[in-house]
């Protein structure tokens, strides 16, 4: 048993005592603002925004700046999908969930790729691009940031992206030796899957009543 907990949590012993703190905390927020995104809730929005504040600290004392740049992103488009969702299409209704449309898919792809190309930029220039780390670390940041902007327009497909981003970002924690955030990842992927059914039946059900 000791040496299941060792494995797992023995680079924390090397941590200040406010980083782990601020690590769980950040945590507990990220739960609650994809669990707020699973029940279409605004709350995601307030919840998230602190959740990456925190993150944004912590990752840049880490030095991993893709991680960073990933939350700076998600903060900004926090406030940006705030309003998109709140915003009023008639007198009576909030942006509702919907699917992509083929400008949206266009704009994805070259968000994706954009992003890969400036994750590889910063990399090169602070010399972090120096393992199969940057490779998979930019990957998720495109992945992640194709995603979290799908969320702010409130389209069902930005699950799919959380889903693979989480995947892969569970072993590519715990590789880095944040277990915590690992099992966060974890956590993630099952609610993702779970939101994105969620989001699904609720478009069925706008499609019946059109």
């Amino acid at each position: 048993m000791i040496e299941i907990f060792d494995f797992l949590f023995a680079q924390y012993k090397e941590y200040p005592t406010h980083e782990i703190v601020l690590e769980v905390i950040a945590i507990i927020f990220g739960f609650l603002s994809v669990w707020y995104s699973k029940q279409n809730k605004i709350w995601v929005f307030p919840t998230g925004i602190i959740s990456t504040l925190i993150f944004v600290y912590l990752l840049l004392k880490w030095g991993l700046l893709g991680d960073m740049m990933i939350n700076i992103y998600y903060f900004i488009m926090s406030i940006y999908g705030w309003y998109i969702w709140t915003r009023k299409v008639d007198e009576t209704h909030v942006t509702p969930i919907s699917s992509t449309t083929l400008k949206e898919k266009y704009l994805s792809t070259i968000i994706f790729f954009a992003t890969l190309i400036f994750v590889y930029l910063v990399y090169i220039t602070f010399d972090k691009w120096n393992g199969w780390v940057a490779y998979v670390d930019a990957l998720t940041t495109a992945i992640f940031f194709v995603g979290m902007w799908l969320m702010a327009k409130r389209k069902i497909e930005n699950w799919i992206f959380w889903i693979v981003g989480d995947i892969i970002s569970v072993p590519l924690y715990f590789y880095k030796g944040y277990t915590f955030t690992s099992f966060q990842y974890l956590g993630f992927t099952f609610i993702a899957i779970f939101g994105y059914l969620a989001w699904k039946r609720n478009l069925d059900r706008q499609a019946l009543k059109s």
